[in-house]
């Protein structure tokens, strides 16, 4: 093993140590999520801005999450780091038959098509009552809506092309318009949910990430926003008070700027 790495998981178990880091040995894994996500999310933040100091930077965080829990699991008795890289290896050897047995593949289809049958057949997973059963819930809606279509699509359930999912999200949000009216919020919020899987069935036929696609509306907004900020701090205006057709100017003059 790499000396640097042997050096992460000694200063790792150093923290989690009698008389080592109080923070570091109060956590659990269940107390950690919230900075695996942090860090994920970091490095996909990263990659969006093509940093790899960044990158580098971001991932190291993120193996630091890999080895605490590790030490963790070691501390309990329950896994090791050693045990989670033996594990890792022998699924990829596992799930690559194509480049490591015999296994002929012509296509990226026929690489998911095999990987897909190997993971329904592996220890744990011979009794998945449905395809979409081991999509986790934790995973951002968006993201989840994806994989749950590309999953069910791969067994058919799936229109040809982009058409029919279009016409699905107009006769959606009719659907939405009328649950508006009734004046029913659960009514409201079921019907704005299948528009939202709508449209992320219309994002995945046109190859387009519909995660990706909101999170750069999100800062497109962000960034106009800030501009309509410091317009009305150079114009001495309290944002607070200013009027919406104000704000609305600012906004339009920004778009042009910002984008």
């Amino acid at each position: 093993m790499n000396s640097d790495l042997h050096r992460l998981i000694d200063l790792i178990a150093r923290l989690r140590a009698p008389g080592g880091c109080p923070w570091d040995r109060e956590q659990t894994h269940a107390s950690l999520l919230p900075c695996l996500l942090d860090e994920a999310y970091e490095f996909f933040e990263a990659v969006d801005e093509n940093n790899p100091h960044k990158m580098e930077e971001e991932l190291g965080d993120l193996l630091l999450q890999v080895v605490l829990h590790s030490q963790m699991g070691k501390e309990a008795g329950t896994f090791t780091i050693e045990d989670v890289a033996r594990g890792i290896s022998e699924k990829i050897i596992r799930r690559h038959p194509h480049v490591f047995g015999t296994v002929e593949v012509s296509s990226s289809r026929d690489v998911i098509n095999n990987w897909e049958q190997i993971k329904q057949a592996e220890k744990g997973k011979e009794h998945r009552r449905s395809l979409v059963d081991d999509i986790p819930v934790a995973l951002p809606a968006l993201l989840r809506a994806e994989k749950i279509q590309r999953r069910v699509a791969r067994v058919g359930f799936d229109w040809h092309d982009s058409g029919p999912a279009l016409d699905k999200v107009e006769e959606e949000f009719g659907e939405f318009r009328q649950a508006l009216a009734s004046g029913d919020n659960a009514h409201v919020l079921e019907e704005l949910g299948d528009i939202l899987f709508a449209l992320v069935n219309v994002a995945r036929h046109k190859g387009i990430c519909a995660e990706e696609a909101l999170r750069a509306a999100n800062n497109k907004f962000s960034r106009r926003f800030r501009y309509i900020e410091d317009a009305c701090t150079k114009a001495g205006i309290d944002i607070k008070k200013a009027s919406l057709e104000e704000l609305d100017r600012f906004w339009e003059a920004g778009k042009k700027v910002v984008g």
